[in-house]
């Protein structure tokens, strides 16, 4: 039976609370009289992958291997003249390669060189993100700082596939597929997933935790640009389909015992360029590449598979409410 006099005693109670921490937000807010506005941003920039395929080891290097780009439309609210909250969608090209990493010297990549695995994945992410402006803004849109650096994290979903070129023609006579074609690759399970004694298939949706810094210039009283780098570690270690280890050929049908163990290869497919004579001499050198069992890094890795975005915008601001005082 319902207690109506302890449910009113606890429904005062919390309004009692709302309104003190209400108030004391009101206190403790840097300018009362801030006016709250909007601002809607298109831009576009460049991506970054990081995983096994252009590793985390050697950050500089895979820094500048493959970059591909990016093209976002966020809106972004601020709340007070220090914190704001954006809501964004961003669509980035992911490449790499094997081949590309490694041909500058196979001898000290040659764990890379051998595999020869390479994937591209357009990836399509909606970000929440809290942004903190390290110069607060003024009290409304017209009268906001020339330069404003910020920092920003939050959280994304997204979603992805990837794919892998088929082998060159040099490679096999096989009718199983057409030299030189785009394939997904999750629905081939290429180490096994779904099979008996191995991992369920991945989710081609994940999430990710997006975390950068930036900064934005004013331009007039409409509009801004703005410039961020960021970094997104998602959840998945299979954005480029490279995870645990080499499956068992009796696990994989089809197109996907081709496109699972690509060291036999003589040509790097996604360039359309020969391996040899570098892979003949690694297979005297070093034949334990050849013979591993390990694919990747492990399934369950961490760091799991990344990027780094770069960003560049052009924002509309919407201007807020300006609240007059009555004329007497």
């Amino acid at each position: 039976m319902i207690n109506y006099r302890q449910l009113v005693t606890g429904v005062t109670a919390v309004c009692l609370l709302v309104g003190f921490t209400t108030e004391l937000s009101a206190q403790r807010r840097p300018n009362p009289h801030f006016a709250p506005y909007s601002a809607v941003s298109l831009g576009a920039g460049t991506s970054t992958y990081f995983g096994e395929l252009n590793p985390y080891s050697v950050p500089w290097k895979s820094l500048f291997t493959l970059p591909r780009w990016n093209a976002g439309i966020g809106y972004t609210r601020y709340f007070t003249p220090r914190f704001a909250a954006r809501a964004m969608f961003t669509w980035v090209r992911l490449v790499g390669d094997d081949y590309t990493f490694s041909k500058s010297n196979p001898e000290k990549y040659a764990l890379q060189y051998v595999r020869n695995l390479h994937f591209r994945n357009d990836v399509k992410e909606f970000s929440v993100t809290g942004i903190y402006n390290l110069i607060p803004e003024g009290r409304n849109s017209d009268v906001r700082p020339k330069i404003v650096p910020y920092l920003f994290a939050g959280l994304a979903l997204v979603a992805h596939s990837p794919e892998a070129i088929t082998p060159t023609a040099s490679y096999s006579s096989s009718q199983q597929y057409t030299p030189g074609t785009w394939v997904k690759l999750q629905p081939l399970h290429t180490e096994g997933q779904g099979q008996p004694g191995y991992r369920k298939p991945y989710s081609l949706v994940t999430g990710a935790v997006p975390v950068g810094l930036g900064a934005r210039f004013k331009l007039n009283e409409s509009f801004n640009i703005g410039a961020e780098i960021s970094y997104r570690m998602t959840f998945s270690n299979y954005l480029d389909d490279v995870g645990d280890s080499y499956a068992n050929p009796d696990a994989l049908q089809g197109l996907a015992s081709i496109m699972a163990d690509r060291r036999n290869e003589p040509d790097a497919a996604r360039v359309n360029q020969a391996r040899d004579p570098a892979l003949q001499q690694l297979l005297q050198t070093k034949p334990e590449f050849f013979s591993t069992s390990a694919r990747g890094g492990g399934a369950d890795k961490i760091p799991r598979d990344g990027y780094v975005l770069t960003h560049f915008s052009i924002q509309y601001v919407i201007p807020g409410k300006i609240k007059c005082p009555p004329v007497k």
